[in-house]
């Protein structure tokens, strides 16, 4: 008798001992206050977590053999230590993934970061232009980037990587940002927009049309090269399945430790209802990972809800979870960016004051503001 076995993804429904990829938000100082911001960051907390917490939590991350964590923030260059837990995490065979907004990232710090191993650098950009990129992310920030890449480049760091948040006023330049991430010698990161953060105010504004989510569908299946995290298998609705798990993996296969050491079930879900404990408690992560009851709710069988009519479920699986909680949305329902319009009506009908907000902001005065203000189309 042969005992087929379940898709990957199934089993990864389930949960695994570790996460395959822990994302840590070092700190929620920030120098720029970019109006999607997930985790709306800008100033510091002051109950953040010391350089002895954050080597510890290291030391468990090497016990469950963790592959390599995400490091942001804020700008987690920002933080005094921040090489100390980069160089140590290494040494502890946890490799080091860090986003930043390239501010710090001088010509001496580039040729530190070119001559170490396990170190992955991703140079956050919203725009191919100036004009684009600063009205997301502020005056200088685009500057700033590119001055980042350049001192990589001469470092011979090597293929360090270019992320953009795809929103509606930069998605006709990808082919522009492929080209400037081939140039480099890069690889191109291409995300979605997500409901978090600042993001609740300024995702109505920066949201991609039902059309432009399909030219993004196809652009990506055209560059196979191009990463995605995962981000756009929503899109999966539209026929062929993009590359990789196409799956919500939060608080499965993924999590987020935040500046004070809370964990949440994903990095886009900063909200009480998301939490399973902080890193403080007696058990540490390993015990939040391993027994909180919130991720074991999570990493039971779902239902498919008002999804459970529609042929393209198993190909989307619903969606993002985060953005339908932020949107107002239930979470059995339709991602709000279904590209089969299923929660068009329901989005119309949710009242902005409504919206769940999440648990701190840390945003800076005026830092919610909304420059872009340019209606979606479908």
């Amino acid at each position: 008798m042969t005992i087929k076995t379940p898709p990957l993804t199934e089993q990864l429904k389930g949960g695994l001992d570790a996460p395959i990829c822990l994302t840590w938000e070092l700190t929620y100082a920030c120098n720029l206050s970019c109006l999607h911001c997930l985790s709306a960051s800008g100033r510091r907390d002051p109950n953040e977590l010391s350089t002895e917490e954050c080597l510890a939590i290291v030391d468990e991350l090497n016990k469950l053999q963790v592959f390599y964590i995400n490091i942001g923030g804020g700008e987690p260059m920002i933080r005094r230590d921040f090489h100390t837990i980069v160089d140590y995490a290494i040494s502890k065979n946890v490799g080091v993934k860090f986003s930043t907004n390239g501010s710090f990232l001088d010509e001496e710090a580039a040729k530190r970061f070119a001559s170490m191993n396990m170190l992955d650098i991703q140079i956050s950009l919203d725009g191919f232009d100036a004009h684009t990129n600063d009205a997301l992310r502020g005056e200088g920030s685009w500057a700033d980037a590119r001055r980042a890449m350049d001192n990589l480049a001469a470092a011979n760091f090597g293929e360090f990587k270019i992320s953009i948040v795809a929103t509606r006023h930069n998605v006709s330049q990808l082919d522009d940002y492929k080209k400037m991430a081939d140039d480099y010698g890069a690889q191109l990161r291409l995300t979605r927009l997500r409901p978090s953060g600042r993001g609740v105010d300024t995702y109505q504004d920066l949201r991609l049309s039902h059309a432009q989510q399909r030219e993004v569908y196809n652009w990506i299946l055209d560059r196979p090269d191009v990463l995605t995290g995962d981000s756009f298998f929503h899109l999966n609705a539209l026929g062929e399945s993009l590359p990789g798990l196409n799956m919500c993996g939060a608080g499965r296969i993924v999590c987020l430790i935040d500046p004070v050491g809370d964990v949440y079930a994903c990095p886009f879900v900063i909200h009480d209802e998301f939490k399973a404990g902080n890193t403080r408690e007696r058990g540490g992560f390993t015990n939040i990972w391993q027994n909180s009851e919130r991720f074991l709710e999570l990493r039971e069988p779902e239902s498919a809800g008002a999804c459970a009519s529609c042929g393209s479920y198993d190909a989307c699986g619903g969606g993002c979870m985060a953005s339908k909680f932020f949107t107002g949305l239930p979470l059995d329902g339709p991602d709000p960016d279904c590209v089969l319009g299923h929660a068009d009506e329901a989005l119309a009908n949710v009242a902005p004051g409504s919206l769940p907000r999440m648990t701190s902001d840390h945003s800076k005065p005026g830092s919610t503001r909304v420059l872009l203000s340019t209606k979606p189309t479908s």
